[in-house]
């Protein structure tokens, strides 16, 4: 196996100046070079490049004969599928703009999203997991199968299923059907729309996941994407035809930018999985010869009690990409030694930032995966035009003051950069808070910056709660408590008080069945924490109880309501 920087130069060698593309044009340049390597892997079939390729422009064509003009807002409920992968391309190759929506949200929340987004056209699954997204579609849009959304969502006009689920709704037309719709007029308007493609347009609007409130639609160009994805390969040395296996949702820049698009400049696959599971994840490494694992530590665990337990054949992993949240410090050996991977990686971004924009090196050092969320990607050719010759810069300031803080001192990360997005689609005001006059991006993230570029998180702006005016940072209270050996996961919200206007109330997952002392846990707050620090009240749960976001984030705020919630019943049952 080459060195990453050996594996670097053969993409310097390759890519020797940026070339400005959209998405689709840059699957069509992948496609000339390797028209027949896999591009994605399933346990049923693989799909070839050139396959995708074709299917994307058939579906295409079939979306213009439906009306969908350039610039128009194409909405994508779909779970990892190869179909997400050609339709993904297709809504690029005519000039729209997709709008990738969270397959897990309830009925109200896609129907606020398509109607927010200015969607014109929904694709959709049929069914998942005993989820029948067509009656959520009767129940939102009745009559959506000849109407569109009718009178209830009057911009949407068309929606196409995708469906596994076995019976066809009748009336309703599939995707299968939309492919066949291209005729030769409807080819050759795709065919003049990929030539005036303008690489600067938005090509996605991705809906935050939501750890504060509403999703806002961040909004993102296919110039953005590319110089992210370009980076991320070029950062983590992907070697030539790098096969990448990860459960994370497509429609999630870490699933979309990190892996699949970041693929292309390699010629590599992705291997992906519709449901997050261990086992399968494990028989997937041998079934398909995997060499890199994505995944955030929730799942990196998970998949390390697996390993433990089961030996399996891991030669083929060369890298473990685990980001996303906060990882145990052992957690990057037991990587090396239960998954078999010598290289591994953490980051840092988020959906605004187009994908992470801060990684640790696959050469290491060791010191950057334990005290940091890594450096400012390498960029290559991707930095072309960029101030400063990085996709991004941050800094840190009082949260207080908004004043610039020096190295070293934590405070509220600020990026601006090449790919910052321009803004939250049409949210002019939360666009506005977002940003200083001069173009700085509030990240609500809390860190501390070193002076050799090193970035650590240590919380967020919007976990964060006053207690009797005192700010306070969850994360130094849960690392504190995640010590205790009958703690799984700590996790501390703040909660309305008379007095105190908030107090911190600590969400324990215990270890097994073995509840730890509660009283036990305050005094360890009490030895080692300012009295303001000291949370209240303690409530037991289990894993499942914690509400998550699509990349496995706890969503503070409805973490916060549910405590509220399990405090009033054990108050009325004491009384």
């Amino acid at each position: 196996m080459l060195t990453p920087s050996q594996r670097r130069q053969l993409l310097e060698d390759h890519y020797t100046a940026w070339h400005h593309m959209t998405i689709a044009q840059a699957l069509d340049a992948a496609a000339d070079r390797f028209p027949d390597r896999p591009l994605v892997i399933t346990d049923d079939r693989s799909y070839t490049y050139r396959d995708i390729q074709e299917w994307s422009r058939a579906i295409g064509a079939g979306l213009i004969a439906n009306g969908v003009r350039a610039g128009d807002h194409v909405a994508m409920v779909l779970p990892n599928f190869p179909a997400f992968v050609a339709i993904k391309f297709a809504i690029a190759r005519i000039g729209a703009v997709a709008v990738p929506i969270n397959y897990s949200l309830q009925r109200q929340e896609l129907s606020y999203i398509l109607d927010q987004s200015n969607s014109v056209a929904l694709i959709i699954v049929d069914q998942l997991r005993e989820r029948d997204y067509l009656a959520d579609m009767d129940a939102i849009a009745p009559g959506w199968m000849t109407a569109g959304g009718g009178c209830y969502l009057p911009q949407l006009r068309h929606v196409f299923v995708c469906f596994i689920g076995g019976a066809v709704r009748e009336g309703a037309t599939s995707v299968d059907q939309l492919a066949q719709m291209a005729t030769r007029a409807n080819r050759t308007e795709l065919r003049r729309r990929e030539s005036d493609a303008n690489p600067n347009l938005c090509s996605d609007v991705v809906y935050t996941s939501g750890t504060t409130g509403l999703p806002k639609g961040v909004m993102l160009t296919h110039d953005m994407i590319l110089r992210a994805a370009y980076s991320s390969a070029y950062t983590r040395a992907f070697e030539d035809g790098r096969r990448i296996l990860f459960s994370l949702p497509m429609y999630h820049v870490f699933g979309y930018v990190e892996c699949l698009i970041a693929s292309l400049f390699a010629g590599g696959a992705i291997i992906p999985q519709v449901v997050f599971d261990p086992r399968n994840m494990i028989k997937a490494v041998e079934r398909h010869r995997a060499s890199e694992l994505v995944c955030v530590p929730t799942m990196t665990l998970k998949l390390l009690d697996v390993a433990r337990t089961r030996s399996f054949d891991h030669s083929s992993v060369l890298a473990v990409f685990n980001s996303g949240g906060a990882s145990p410090p052992s957690l990057w050996q037991d990587v090396r030694t239960y998954l078999g991977a010598s290289e591994v990686m953490t980051a840092y971004g988020m959906t605004e930032t187009t994908a992470s924009t801060t990684c640790t090196l696959p050469e290491g050092p060791d010191s950057l995966l334990l005290n940091t969320n890594g450096k400012i990607k390498l960029c290559g050719i991707a930095a072309a035009g960029a101030p400063g010759g990085s996709l991004a810069q941050y800094k840190a300031v009082s949260p207080a003051s908004g004043g610039d803080l020096p190295f070293g001192q934590p405070g509220e990360l600020m990026v601006r950069g090449i790919v910052v997005t321009s803004g939250y689609y049409k949210k002019p005001e939360e666009t506005a808070a977002a940003f200083t006059p001069d173009g700085w991006l509030h990240t609500g993230d809390v860190g501390v910056l070193d002076n050799e570029g090193g970035l650590l998180l240590t919380g967020r702006i919007k976990e964060t709660y006053r207690c009797g005016g005192e700010m306070v940072m969850p994360k130094e209270i849960e690392d504190l408590l995640n010590t205790h050996p009958l703690v799984e996961q700590a996790l501390v919200v703040g909660i309305p008080d008379p007095k105190m206007g908030e107090i911190g109330c600590i969400c324990v997952i215990p270890v097994g069945d073995t509840r730890p002392d509660p009283q036990e846990l305050l005094d360890l707050c009490t030895a080692r924490l300012a009295r303001f620090k000291i949370p209240r009240h303690v409530i037991f749960m289990t894993a499942q109880d914690v509400p998550l976001t699509a990349t496995g984030r706890p969503q503070k705020f409805r973490l916060a309501d549910l405590a509220v919630q399990r405090l009033a019943v054990i108050t009325a049952q004491a009384s």
